[in-house]
């Protein structure tokens, strides 16, 4: 049994971290979780770079930055840890899931390189796939942070992100199919979607 005295300073913590973020303007979140401000706004995860890896992309992304730049742009994925963990067990996302795009720039030769293309410079873009069911319409919202680390605003749902999601998305709206360590996952448990099952179907029947 805890100490009066322990109890009490246990209850300060709590308390103190509690205003610090409503001074801060953010709703209170899991750990690796979305986090929002009091409008509604998604925070950038600062740490995702330490959640799980899932894959990279070349020339994948179709975000405005990538797509308007002259030379290949390389995406990178990340989902936090507890998601991934669910994932691996059941084939299925949880709720509060948070997977997370980033676009870098490319080069092609440097150093002892001389062919084929190498992840150069900072990040010049981020998308950021939220499951909250709660909160947002389908369960799913997309937010884009390509003006800084400041909360983003959802993009709205007539975008087109959201439909080349819902009707390719291998599973539950997301893009398992370029996720080489997961897919394998969802395809033992028989979670792979309608949309994508038909995608891969019309491939096999027309390759080229």
């Amino acid at each position: 049994m805890l100490s009066k005295p322990l109890c009490l300073f246990l209850s300060a913590m709590m308390a103190t971290t509690s205003l610090a973020a409503a001074a801060d303007g953010r709703v209170a979140a899991d750990r690796h979780g979305p986090a929002y401000t009091v409008d509604g706004r998604l925070v950038a995860p600062a740490d995702y770079r330490e959640w799980v890896y899932l894959s990279s992309g070349l020339d994948m992304s179709y975000n405005p930055k990538a797509m308007a730049s002259p030379s290949p742009m390389f995406d990178n994925t990340f989902v936090n840890p507890e998601s991934y963990r669910a994932f691996a067990s059941t084939g299925r996302w949880p709720d509060k899931t948070v997977i997370v795009l980033e676009v870098r720039g490319s080069a092609g030769k440097g150093s002892i390189n001389q062919r084929g293309h190498y992840q150069s410079g900072g990040v010049q873009g981020m998308d950021v796939h939220v499951k909250d069911t709660a909160r947002f319409q389908g369960g799913w919202a997309f937010f884009s942070f390509d003006d800084g680390a400041a909360p983003a605003k959802q993009i709205p749902v007539a975008e087109a992100c959201y439909t080349c999601h819902s009707a390719h998305g291998a599973v539950d709206t997301t893009f398992v199919q370029f996720y080489p360590t997961l897919l394998p996952v969802a395809q033992q448990h028989s979670t792979l979607s309608a949309a994508y099952l038909k995608d891969t179907a019309k491939l096999v029947r027309s390759p080229n």
